[in-house]
């Protein structure tokens, strides 16, 4: 059942949300707009609860009027999109995305690289919103995310029950993700696990970054090294990463702080790193989702799924 968000700010609490938290009723609402930035709404008393000022762990009940600031209107995953409002171009890329699988609780995709999610940073729609409008599920929710320019496996669910237990699984680290990843350079030892503390939204040289920061949040990834290459002057390495928890930009940023960029990361690599690698005549960020393990919410079957090999990676690794 869908929330309905009243003329005067307020949205009324679906059946479905009974008993869930404020500030995850409000992330799964709001689709794109910050964590952080709810939290900081919440505890400043901006959002409220059938008029008075909560916590963010406030559990919710079926029919509660939930007042939002103009910062959080308009932005639900709760709205329908139409055809009429998502580009036509949008819809037909949508159309080729490979599915992996499909349910009535799970649709399981290969995103491809340069296609964002969802909606916001100056786009206006993504491939959840393009998804909704096409297949007519309203109510279809991203389980996790991928940035822009990773490619590879991609989990949805089509309904809340299910993705409150696909979000606890990833919470708790039921999930199993295997990313590939060309880097920069040769690493040693040949395997090894990466742990920092993540902090997002820094700004750094005018951009929002995250960084390594005591005051950050843990990030655990293990890695193994699959195959070194030397091409043209570069040195780089076809890595395997286990990542343990789904902080963003975690990858990127971890492998960064090794010495060891992500090829094609014009965000976080070295600028000599950068022109190496596009001397090479390739662009993009490399770095693919190629598994994804997990029980099935509903009938608890262990599933697996892996995306096909990006031809553009042929072009690094054929020849050498």
């Amino acid at each position: 059942m869908a929330s309905t968000e009243k003329s005067d700010g307020h949205i009324v609490v679906p059946q479905d949300e009974q008993d869930s938290r404020l500030d995850r009723f409000l992330i799964r609402r709001s689709g794109h707009v910050s964590r952080t930035l709810i939290l900081r709404l919440v505890r400043k008393g901006n959002v409220r609860v059938n008029g008075k000022r909560v916590k963010p762990d406030f559990r919710l009940s079926e029919g509660d009027r939930v007042f939002l600031p103009l910062s959080l209107r308009g932005n639900g995953d709760y709205v329908t999109p139409s055809f009429e409002t998502i580009s036509a171009s949008l819809l037909q890329q949508v159309a080729a995305v490979p599915v992996l699988f499909e349910d009535e609780t799970l649709l399981v995709v290969d995103k491809p690289a340069g296609m964002v999610v969802h909606g916001g940073s100056g786009h206006g729609a993504g491939l959840i919103e393009a998804l909704k409008a096409a297949r007519g599920l309203p109510d279809l929710r991203l389980a996790h995310r991928l940035d822009r320019d990773t490619s590879g496996v991609l989990l949805m669910a089509k309904n809340l029950s299910a993705l409150r237990t696909l979000s606890e699984a990833f919470r708790e680290r039921d999930m199993q993700k295997t990313y590939f990843a060309l880097v920069a350079g040769h690493l040693f030892p040949h395997a090894g696990r990466m742990q920092s503390k993540l902090a997002k939204g820094v700004v750094v040289g005018g951009e929002r970054m995250v960084i390594d920061d005591e005051q950050g949040k843990e990030a655990v990834t293990d890695y193994q090294v699959m195959m070194e290459f030397s091409r043209d002057g570069l040195d780089y390495s076809l890595l395997a990463l286990n990542p343990h928890s789904g902080r963003t930009h975690q990858l990127r940023v971890q492998l960064q702080q090794e010495g060891h960029a992500i090829l094609g990361d014009g965000k976080y690599a070295a600028r000599e790193e950068f022109a190496a690698y596009k001397a090479l005549g390739v662009y993009s960020l490399m770095l693919h989702a190629w598994r994804l393990r997990f029980t099935h919410p509903v009938t608890e079957e262990m599933l697996e799924f892996k995306a096909r090999w990006p031809e553009k990676w042929s072009h690094f690794y054929a020849c050498c």
